[in-house]
C-alpha cells in the first residue's frame, strides 16, 4: 500500500510510505519559498509523486493529520502584524463573540468546510473520495513519536503543542495491536504552548515562528528579576490529581490572554521575561511528565509536538531519574504530523507490524546533474570562480581549516527545521569570529542565538555529557557540552550547553567524511552547522536557490554537488577575518 501523510496546517508538509517504508517528504515552504506556508501542500505533493514517478491515481491512501485545518498563509509582514492584533483584540468585544463562537458547532462547520475544500483537491486530481482520511491530530503527534525509533510496547507517549482538534497535551500507551491507548488530554485553553506564543507576540516577536529566541534568550538573565516573572507564570497554571493540568481561577484562555500578560508582566525586562518562561516551562512539564512516569512505572519515553523544540526543556526531561530512554520525534511541530497520519491510519488496518522506524531524515528531493552544472553556470556568468575538485569533501574541510566560512548543498534536502549537513553553513567550531561572520554577513541572525554543531559519532563522548547514551542525530536534544572550546561557537555561549548532530558514515557518508577530513588536519572531529539559508526565509533546497542566497548575502565559498563556487577576493573583502 501506498500512503500519502499530509499535514495542512501551519508548517504543511506530506510524506509518502510504502508498506510502512518512508519514502520521501517534503514541507511546503521549500518549494513555494514561503516560510511556514500553510494549508494544503499542493506543490510539495507534486514534487514528491514526480521525484518516485507516480500520479495521484496511484495512491492507496491519502490521510490528513488532524480533524481541523488552517487558511492558507505564510508568516509574511501583513500576517505577521494581524497575528499580534489579534491577541490584542481578543478581549475587546468582538473578540469575545469569536471566543464564544468557537465553542459553538459554527468552529468545527468552518474546518468542515476548509477540509471540503482540500478534499476537493484531491478529487480534482483523480483521487476517490473512499481514499481519503483524517486522524486525530494529537493522535499523529503521538504515533510518529511511538514508531519513529520502532515500536516498543513498554514505551510511554506524552505529546504537547500549542493547539490541535482542542487539546494541547496527551499521554498514550500501546496495546497489544501498535495503536496507542489515550489515558489523559488537557484542553487547548490551558495550553502551554499557546502562552510561548502570547509572550513571542508581547515581546514584539513573530508567534508560531520566533519562539526560540525566546528560549535562546532565557540563559542571559537570572536571580530575582527572573524568578519573580517565573513566579508570575507558575501561578497561573496548576496540576490535578488526575494526572492533568488547568488553569488557575481567574486567568483567561491562553489564546485570549494578551492583556493579561501584558499588565502582569509590564516593566519586566524582556530578558528577564525570558528566563522566567523557560524556567517555568522546564519546571512545570518535567514535574507533569515525571508524574505519569511514576503513575505508570514506565521508563521509555516517546516525545512529540511543537513544545519539544525546546531542546533545554527535552534536556531536563531527559535527566530525570525515571528516564532510561528518550526519543523526540525530529522536527517534532505540526510539520511531522504527516509522518503520524500515514503511521496511524495503518495502525488503525491492523497493519502496525509493517511500520519501519525512521532511518533518516534526508527524504527532500535530490538534485539533479544537470541543475547543479546549470548552478555552476550561473555562478561563472556572475564571475565567481567554479572548479570541480577531484574530492569536494577534502576542499571542503581544507577551507574550514583555514578558518573559511563553507556553505554545503549536497544530496537529498533535510525535512523539517534543523539542518543535518546536506543543506548547511559549516564553520570551525572554535572560533567566535566564524559566528560574527555568519550573523552578519549571511543568516541577519539576532546576536543572542545559539549556534549548534555536528559531531563524528566516534567523537561524540568527547563532547557530549550523555550518561544515558541517548541518541541524538537529530539536533532535537540538548546536552552539557564537554572539551568546551573545542566547540565554543557551537555551543550556547551563555550556559555552555550543546545541541548535537551525533553523524555516523552510514547515516550521511559525504558529510562524515567532510568532518573526518577536518579531525584528520585539526584534530577536532565536530563543526559549526546552521541551516543554509537568510533569515526569515526556508532553508535553500535547489541549487538555483543556493545561488541566489550566495548573491545576497556575504557568503563566500559555496560547495554545490561537486562543484567548488568561490568569490574573488575583491568580493568578499567585506566579510574577510
Amino acid at each position: 500500500m501506498l500512503i500519502c501523510g499530509i499535514n495542512a496546517s501551519h508548517t504543511a508538509s506530506a510524506v509518502l510510505i510504502r508498506d510502512g517504508r518512508v519514502l520521501s517528504g517534503l514541507q511546503e515552504e521549500r518549494p513555494t519559498r514561503v516560510k511556514n506556508k500553510s494549508g494544503f501542500p499542493g506543490v510539495a505533493i507534486e514534487r514528491l509523486l514526480a521525484g518516485e514517478g507516480l500520479s495521484w491515481q496511484e495512491v492507496d491512501a491519502w490521510v490528513f493529520g488532524g480533524l481541523e485545518t488552517y487558511h492558507e498563509h505564510g508568516l509574511q509582514e501583513a500576517d505577521r502584524s494581524a497575528r499580534i492584533r489579534s491577541y490584542k483584540q481578543m478581549v475587546k468585544p468582538m473578540g469575545q463573540l469569536r471566543r464564544l463562537l468557537r465553542s459553538t458547532p459554527l468552529r468545527a462547520r468552518a474546518h468542515r468546510m476548509r477540509r471540503e475544500a482540500h478534499i476537493g483537491i484531491l478529487m480534482a486530481h483523480g483521487v476517490p473520495r473512499a481514499r481519503i482520511h483524517s486522524i486525530d491530530h494529537h493522535l499523529c503527534h503521538a504515533t510518529s513519536a511511538y514508531f519513529g525509533p520502532g515500536a516498543d510496547p513498554a514505551a510511554l507517549v506524552v505529546t504537547i503543542d500549542g493547539a490541535g482538534d482542542s487539546l494541547c497535551a496527551t499521554v498514550s500507551i500501546p496495546e497489544a495491536d501498535g495503536r496507542l491507548k489515550r489515558l489523559a488530554s488537557v484542553g487547548e485553553a490551558h495550553s502551554v504552548g499557546n502562552l510561548w506564543s502570547v509572550l513571542t507576540a508581547l515581546l514584539s516577536m513573530v508567534p508560531l515562528e520566533h519562539e526560540y529566541k525566546l528560549m535562546g534568550m532565557a540563559p542571559y538573565a537570572g536571580g530575582a528579576p527572573a524568578e519573580k516573572a517565573q513566579a508570575i507564570f507558575r501561578s497561573a497554571f496548576q496540576l490535578k490529581e488526575d494526572g492533568t493540568w488547568s488553569l488557575a481561577p481567574g486567568v483567561p484562555t491562553m489564546m485570549f490572554s494578551y492583556e493579561y500578560w501584558r499588565d502582569r508582566l509590564e516593566f519586566t525586562r524582556f530578558d528577564h521575561v525570558c528566563a522566567g518562561l523557560q524556567a517555568f516551562t522546564e519546571e512545570f512539564l518535567t514535574a507533569w511528565v515525571q508524574g505519569w512516569l511514576r503513575r505508570t512505572g514506565r521508563r521509555k519515553l516517546r516525545l512529540s509536538g511543537g513544545v519539544f523544540m525546546n531542546v533545554k526543556l527535552n534536556k531536563c526531561i531527559g535527566e530525570l531519574p525515571e528516564v532510561d530512554d528518550l526519543f523526540v520525534f525530529p522536527s517534532c511541530g505540526d510539520e511531522t504530523n504527516a509522518f503520524g497520519a500515514a503511521w496511524a491510519f495503518m495502525a488503525d488496518r491492523g497493519e502496525a507490524h509493517l511500520i519501519e522506524p525512521l532511518q533518516t531524515l534526508y527524504l527532500g528531493p535530490e538534485p539533479t546533474p544537470e541543475s547543479y552544472v546549470q548552478a555552476a553556470s550561473r555562478a561563472r556568468e556572475l564571475g565567481w570562480e567554479v572548479s570541480r575538485p577531484a574530492s569536494i569533501e577534502a576542499s571542503i574541510a581544507e577551507l574550514l581549516t583555514r578558518g573559511e566560512v563553507v556553505a554545503r548543498a549536497a544530496g537529498r534536502e533535510e525535512f523539517g527545521a534543523r539542518s543535518l549537513g546536506n543543506r548547511a553553513i559549516l564553520g570551525d567550531p572554535t572560533r567566535p569570529d566564524v559566528v560574527k561572520v555568519v550573523n552578519k554577513a549571511i543568516k541577519s541572525r539576532d546576536f543572542w542565538m545559539p549556534f549548534a554543531p555536528s559531531v563524528m559519532a566516534e567523537h561524540a563522548d568527547r563532547y557530549i555529557h550523555n550518561p544515558k547514551r541517548i541518541e541524538a542525530p537529530y539536533m532535537i536534544l540538548a546536552f552539557d557540552s564537554l572539551h568546551t572550546e573545542e566547540v565554543k561557537a557551537a555551543c550556547h555561549p551563555e550556559d555552555g550547553t550543546i545541541r548535537p548532530q551525533v553523524v555516523t558514515r552510514e547515516s550521511n557518508a559525504s558529510y562524515h567524511r567532510v568532518l573526518e577530513l577536518f579531525q584528520e588536519k585539526t584534530g577536532r572531529g565536530a563543526l559549526l552547522n546552521t541551516s543554509f539559508n537568510i533569515h526569515g526565509e526556508p532553508i535553500v533546497s535547489s541549487p538555483d536557490e543556493a545561488i541566489d542566497v550566495m548573491q545576497r548575502s556575504g557568503l563566500v565559498h559555496l560547495a554545490l554537488g561537486p562543484f567548488l563556487i568561490s568569490k574573488p577576493a575583491k568580493a568578499s573583502g567585506s566579510v574577510s577575518r
